[in-house]
């Protein structure tokens, strides 16, 4: 027996093969410590923090309109570009707070059946060529007739079918802070909420930009007068840990073509 060589490409392979195996055992393990250190325990809530002060968090730069400078009439009480005569409670500063209405509801149901079929045929003979038809015998190939010099044939067909049903409800409130106000007075407004029931943390986001028009007089807001919304409800603990796939099996399948 002969003993196979080793070529250098093979070596670069199985270094990078190695290198993505122990990237995956690291990452298993260090998720593996945070799990056994807290087992038994409850998941931890997040602190209180500053919006503002989150990574990755930019304002919002929004088309403004040309800015309305106050003028004040005499003798009047009313302000140009006032939003109303008496003062309320309703959220218009930094800082202040408003409840948002979560109100999600979704559905969408869609079936799509496409059936497409094509045929064709092509046959060229030369029967009758000006009496030449029978001297072509003599340079086609034995067999061949010159009543049917070539023959294609060809057909094709394709179906598809696909459908979409899905249904998603979400109602609930939470307060949600002023992190911005935009020159045209418009306010940018975020807000979290978690929730620890047993072993389970349930997490809900808001965030987006809002008129202080649409705000209701209990400083309320429904979520659908939000733009640029941007609403997430989810979860973490126990039971999401179960739900989710080993690191290894999700690298796998990031990583296998098959």
């Amino acid at each position: 027996m002969t003993a196979k060589t080793v070529t250098p490409k093979t070596v670069t392979t199985l270094r990078k093969l190695s290198a993505v195996l122990l990237i995956g055992i690291s990452l298993g393990a260090c998720g593996a410590a945070d799990r056994l250190a807290n087992v038994g325990a409850a998941p931890a809530l997040s602190p209180v923090e500053d919006p503002t002060a989150a990574k990755g968090y930019k304002p919002v730069q929004m088309p403004m309109p040309t800015m309305e400078h106050a003028s004040f009439a005499p003798n009047s009480l009313w302000r140009t570009g006032s939003r109303a005569f008496f003062k309320d409670q309703r959220a218009r500063l930094v800082g202040d707070l408003v409840t948002v209405k979560v109100k999600v509801t979704d559905k969408a149901q869609l079936n799509n059946t496409t059936k497409r079929s094509r045929k064709n045929g092509e046959d060229v003979g030369a029967d009758n060529a000006f009496g030449f038809e029978n001297k072509l015998d003599k340079f086609l190939p034995d067999g061949a007739s010159a009543g049917s010099l070539l023959k294609l044939d060809s057909s094709a067909s394709s179906e598809g079918a696909g459908s979409v049903n899905r249904s998603e409800t979400l109602a609930t409130n939470v307060a949600a802070v002023v992190t911005q106000t935009l020159p045209n007075g418009n306010l940018v407004i975020e807000g979290k909420q978690e929730i620890r029931v047993n072993f389970e943390v349930r997490e809900l986001i808001v965030a987006g930009v809002i008129r202080p028009e649409d705000i209701e007089s209990d400083n309320t807001i429904e979520s659908a007068k939000i733009a640029q919304a941007r609403i997430a409800y989810g979860g973490r603990g126990q039971i999401t840990d179960v739900q989710q796939p080993r690191y290894g099996q999700q690298v796998m399948d990031i990583l296998l073509p098959f």
